[in-house]
């Protein structure tokens, strides 16, 4: 068997472009997510029973449905059911923004409930309304305990950017399976593919570990 990696090198601007996606679709995603997801947190906790039954609903039916499915569902049969039709991107970050916004609502909404209701009682007894006290004393404490649950979601939504390449999103693991099936150099691109998303992958492991560590909270 012989090997030939210079295939990677000569398609070293494709390869790039589909990193760059990669990114642009996490960093997108979790732009979208995480205010969606405090929205979601707060209308579980907050809202009337209707709406607070709706917002559990939906997290209830995202967390539950693998990924994929989402991602097929949305470029396949939302157009037929609805006459929207979107792009693979726009579609693709859809489906992810849905998927991670649920388990953000759920990381926010624990990480809410993790703060002794006396601090917010004890805050509103000073003369804040709930509103207040839930911006002023709540919410700062518990964005420093979800903070390593968000960064580590963070790492695996990086990885799960790879799903949208089923709608031709040309991120980097469809651009990576294209040029396997032009050039027939499978080794040589698993193995490419494989070292990119682990030389990204790796650097923001040792950052969630190092977030956990910085901020961890001890009562």
């Amino acid at each position: 068997m012989t090997f030939d990696w210079s295939v990677v090198w000569q398609h070293r601007d494709a390869l790039l472009a589909g990193t760059a996606t990669t990114i642009l679709l996490t960093v997108l995603t979790m732009a979208i997510a995480v205010p969606c997801g405090m929205v979601v947190a707060a209308l579980r906790l907050y809202a009337w029973a209707p709406v607070r039954a709706a917002a559990t609903a939906y997290v209830e039916l995202f967390r539950n449905l693998p990924l994929i499915l989402v991602v097929y569902w949305a470029f396949y049969v939302l157009p037929i059911t609805t006459g929207w039709s979107l792009p693979p991107l726009a579609t693709g970050l859809a489906a992810l923004a849905l998927n991670v916004t649920a388990y953000n609502a759920e990381t926010f909404r624990a990480g809410i409930n993790s703060i002794r209701r006396g601090q917010a009682e004890a805050a509103m007894a000073l003369g804040m309304s709930r509103v207040q006290a839930l911006r002023r004393v709540v919410v700062p404490q518990a964005l420093r305990r979800i903070l390593p649950v968000l960064a580590s979601t963070w790492v695996s939504l990086f990885k799960d950017t790879s799903l949208v390449s089923v709608i031709a999103v040309s991120e980097l693991a469809y651009v990576s399976m294209q040029i396997r099936s032009q050039t027939f150099r499978v080794l040589e691109m698993l193995t490419a593919m494989a070292a990119i998303y682990w030389l990204l992958g790796y650097p923001q492991a040792k950052l969630v570990d190092w977030i956990q560590r910085r901020f961890a909270v001890t009562e």
